[in-house]
């Protein structure tokens, strides 16, 4: 076990871990260079297409270092993304050291901070690296200096290397031998293994992915699940390559795969701990906290005929991505359906995506909302998830929303503008550092409602591009929060129901109405769209009718027949009014989520 180093890559979004991952498989020679292609871990065509890492993934690498020894690695890539820090956390569970990528054109960015204290609170070794060295607009000694004052190292022990070129690559291998520990474990201990991920293959059934801390686990042994009290047969097990290599034995140290004929997603839980049924550890180890969503939408399949296959995707998608949580529910406009919980918009934009590429099914999602606490006059206490879960407005002593601390890394040049933004969104400020003379650390607490829909977007846009954004939560607060319906005809759409700042409910509501009226097809009949608090009407638009030219076989004659003829007209339009539907078509729930300040 001496020789084993396992480590994960940590960094902000975009600032190259997925091409130093490359590098390093490159130098090993794990994978060939006819094989090798940009982004090689990364194996989703969403990944590809947006450059970016969704999911973490582990392989095994061989390393002969200089001093003549055989060194095996365990490397575990993971995603920069805000969205996606409950996979980081999972991969840092799992290993002893960690690589901190900074890159030299853009500095310390806020969710590098962010994954540096979940490694911190974990006790990792951290090894600082300047990436991107080779590039013309690199800050090196800036760059340095900022990481200096992060974590207090010494300049010697920050390392330079490009993982576009392979320069400074070899300092970074020896690095990982010389400074990372060998994981500590006994091989002839009772087995403890920690499940860190899994995937469902449709011929084998779940796969599960997991850390040997203690013990030896063998081909054929009967295993328990401490957290399930299941036990199975270890079919197959082995280590990650670039495909699954099977082994005998996987022993205490190292990362592997288990297949034991699993089919059911439910009985297996990222987290659990793997143990033997003859030789039982009394020890669960402390797996990853149970995920908690910001961000709660309704999935509903296009047809009603496809829920329960939606409901068999939902169920195979959460093995491979542990943060997704879903739960049945019914819409009067949309049917039966799921409320899922997400980390963020990227989140939830992914999962819909994943479904109808991974599942072919075609879905459609309402509007997304974050989880409120409410008080009841009588002393009851609910959380409330769906607006219409909200109960009579005359009974409720105070409605409380969750609130963020957000912390924005950028230019001097852009604060003003960001600010501006903060405050419209109802951020209080309440600190303001300056890292270096180019950067500046602005922290801000604000409603998580307000950077649900398009806070993200519209800071890159104010910043062009340089502002990084990193966020967790701090707790509730009460607001002024009312319940606002959209009505079609008079007849509430739930899907569009939400909860909202009373002073931002009239703008938002007659933004809404105007590009529903833009999105409704048009009926025989006309068709009033209306924003509502309670009983009062905020804001309306008229879709008019559709209407047939009645009088066009008249010419000339008594005006007394083309009168006629049109009070018919008017009398099937009311009547058709009254039994009329109106389809609320997939662009208007997507166009909820696209209301900027245009």
């Amino acid at each position: 076990m001496k020789n084993y180093r396992n480590f994960c890559i940590i960094a902000h979004i975009d600032h190259g871990k997925s091409t130093l991952a490359d590098r390093l498989l490159e130098i090993t020679q794990v994978v060939s260079e006819r094989d090798l292609q940009q982004q090689t871990l990364d194996d989703m065509d969403i990944e590809r297409e947006r450059g970016i890492t969704i999911k973490s993934h582990a392989i095994q690498m061989d390393y002969k270092h200089t001093d003549g020894k055989d060194y095996v690695f365990n490397l575990i890539d993971t995603p920069g993304h805000v969205d996606f820090s409950y996979e980081v956390s999972r991969s840092i569970g799992s290993c002893e050291g960690a690589l901190l990528l900074v890159d030299a054109t853009q500095g310390i960015q806020a969710q590098t901070i962010s994954n540096l204290y979940l490694a911190i609170e974990q006790d990792l070794e951290i090894i600082p690296i300047i990436n991107k060295v080779d590039m013309d607009g690199a800050m090196i000694e800036e760059v340095a200096d900022q990481i200096i004052d992060l974590i207090g190292c010494d300049r010697e022990e920050i390392l330079e290397a490009s993982g576009k070129t392979g320069y400074g690559l070899d300092t970074v291998l020896n690095a990982i031998v010389e400074r990372v520990p060998a994981p500590e474990g006994d091989k002839e201990a009772p087995l403890q293994a920690l499940i860190f991920d899994s995937v469902f293959n449709p011929f084998r059934g779940v796969i599960a992915y997991f850390r040997v801390f203690n013990g030896t686990i063998k081909k054929g042994d009967k295993i328990r699940f401490m957290n399930t009290g299941n036990d199975y047969f270890a079919d197959e097990i082995g280590i990650l390559r670039m495909d699954m290599e099977k082994r005998k034995q996987v022993a205490a140290g190292d990362v592997g795969y288990l297949i034991c004929g699993i089919k059911q997603s439910k009985e297996i839980k990222v987290g659990d701990t793997i143990t033997l049924h003859e030789n039982p550890t009394t020890e669960v180890i402390q797996g990853f906290e149970d995920v908690k969503p910001m961000v709660f939408a309704g999935i509903y399949p296009i047809e009603s005929d496809d829920f329960e296959d939606l409901r068999d995707s939902l169920d195979k998608l959460q093995l491979n991505d542990a943060s997704l949580t879903f739960e049945p529910e019914t819409s009067a406009a949309l049917g039966f359906g799921f409320r899922c919980g997400f980390l963020g918009m990227l989140h939830l934009e992914i999962i819909q995506e994943r479904l109808d590429r991974e599942f072919d099914q075609a879905v459609i999602t309402t509007v997304p909302q974050v989880t409120y606490h409410c008080y009841k006059t009588n002393g009851d206490f609910l959380i409330v998830n769906n607006p219409s879960d909200l109960p009579d407005p005359s009974t409720i002593n105070r409605v409380e929303e969750p609130y963020i601390k957000a912390q924005i890394i950028t230019k001097p040049d852009f604060i003003g503008g960001i600010m501006k933004l903060c405050i419209d969104k109802r951020g209080i400020m309440t600190n303001q550092v300056y890292l270096s003379e180019s950067r500046v650390e602005l922290t801000f607490d604000m409603p998580l409602a307000e950077i649900v829909f398009d806070f993200y977007d519209r800071l890159k846009s104010i910043s062009k591009g340089y502002a990084s954004f990193d966020y967790h939560m701090t707790g509730y607060r009460a607001g002024d929060l009312v319940k606002m319906d959209i009505r079609l005809n008079g007849e509430p759409v739930d899907a569009l129901s939400c909860l909202i700042h009373r002073d931002k409910a009239y703008y938002f509501g007659r933004k809404l109405c105007k590009k529903l009226r833009e999105l409704l097809n048009r009926q025989q009949f006309m068709i009033a769209i209306q924003a509502s608090i309670g009983s009062k009407i905020i804001a309306r638009e008229t879709l008019s009718a559709l209407r047939k030219d009645v009088t066009a076989k008249c010419y000339g004659g008594d005006i007394t027949r083309k009168r006629k003829l049109l009070e018919k007209q008017k009398k099937g339009k009311k009547r058709m009014r009254q039994v009329g539907n109106v389809e609320v078509p997939q662009q208007a729930f997507l166009a909820v989520l696209k209301l900027g300040d245009d």
